[in-house]
């Protein structure tokens, strides 16, 4: 299986996960925003990551479009991890 093909999987495997977000201690959401499992920050990184390696296949396959719309969408999956991690308290 290529890694396109291991991707896609994975993929598909977290859109198949329960949406809801369980409750910690406190009553908070596990979707909180402070880096737990599910977080933002790891939304953000998967879709980098996932961008990176649909643009390479559509390079692979002279789909120049799709190409820069996948590097954009890394270009700006990155930047908001930039700006997630300035607004977090040190």
């Amino acid at each position: 299986m290529g890694p396109s093909l291991l991707l896609l999987g994975g993929m598909k495997q977290l859109f198949e996960q329960d949406t809801r977000q369980p409750e910690t201690e406190g009553g908070r959401s596990a979707d909180d925003g402070t880096g737990g499992e599910d977080s933002p920050d790891d939304a953000l990184v998967l879709i980098g990551a996932a961008a990176t390696e649909f643009a390479k296949l559509a390079q692979r396959h002279k789909f120049e479009v799709l190409e820069r719309l996948l590097a954009m969408t890394r270009l700006e999956a990155d930047e908001q991890l930039r700006a997630r991690s300035r607004r977090k308290p040190s």
